[in-house]
């Protein structure tokens, strides 16, 4: 393995936690780039072994300083503490601080459905940040993350009194993932890059339907758990509203069964796997 560290961008985040973990887990050196190395997820991560440094997504300079000598960068932006056009600088800073400094192996972690003119915002700050990668120097690979299982989380309190509010209809098949297997896959990116240089590659681990969802919790937590469908006129928030229509619509295409079979090292969670593990022990 390379004496090089790898540089994971908002290392104490969901995804960039997930790939530290990932990469720990392997035995790999880390160099995690966070905004307060006192806080302490920060702290955490140096308990472990993994050097933390001090940036900002949005800083080119501290992104290039942390840059120095390393083998390779998982990147993420996002837009959902400034909106999007601050996300596409922080795209830009991180490529060109990665371009200055000739990382040889960037891994961006992009969303499903950014290449397919979704209209969803978020979804196309990502997809201008992806066109202005794929037009550069550096090597790299898209990953495109699907719905999270623990977006689920932010229903939390409705789900343990017995309703999973979504948007969808009852028999609509929602791709989702479960962060540890995006982390998992991208360590493997990150550790064997030659096969996925060049790549854009979409993750979804299942693709429960709102009322195999619901039956999963329920089953978990020990009592009845039902799907209401949220009407898409009730999403006030812009963005969230052109996602839901476009999960309502054209929605994500990963091809679940040959991700599978391309990649049987990864562990591809089931949602009601991650129901069980994440509601059936005491909250």
């Amino acid at each position: 393995m390379a004496d090089e560290p790898i540089l994971v961008l908002a290392a104490t985040g969901g995804q960039g936690g997930a790939v530290t973990e990932a990469l720990l887990g392997h035995g790999a050196p880390v160099r995690a780039l966070v905004r307060d190395p006192a806080r302490g997820a920060a702290r955490q991560l140096a308990d472990q072994g993994v050097e933390v440094v001090a940036g900002s997504l949005s800083d080119r300079e501290s992104l290039a300083a942390a840059m120095n000598g390393v083998a390779a960068v998982f990147a993420f932006t996002t837009p959902f503490e400034a909106g999007v056009e601050a996300e596409v600088a922080q795209g830009r800073a991180i490529l060109s601080a990665a371009a200055k400094k000739r990382v040889p192996h960037l891994v961006f972690s992009s969303v499903a459905g950014a290449d397919q003119e979704s209209g969803v915002p978020h979804f196309e700050s990502k997809a201008r940040i992806e066109a202005e990668l794929t037009s550069g120097d550096v090597p790299y690979t898209i990953l495109g993350p699907t719905y999270f299982f623990d977006n689920a989380l932010g229903g939390a309190e409705r789900i343990a009194f017995g309703v999973l509010d979504l948007p969808l209809p009852p028999d609509r098949p929602l791709q989702q993932l479960a962060r540890p297997d995006l982390g998992a896959f991208a360590a493997q990116v990150l550790l064997h890059p030659a096969p996925y240089v060049g790549q854009r590659i979409e993750l979804a681990g299942d693709a429960p339907t709102p009322t195999q969802m619901a039956a999963a919790l329920g089953t978990a937590l020990g009592r009845e758990v039902r799907h209401e469908q949220v009407p898409l006129a009730a999403i006030g928030n812009p963005d969230m509203h052109a996602m839901w229509t476009f999960l309502n619509g054209p929605g994500y295409r990963v091809d679940i069964p040959a991700l599978r079979d391309a990649h049987p090292e990864i562990l591809w969670t089931r949602f009601a796997d991650w129901a069980h593990d994440t509601w059936a022990t005491p909250r």
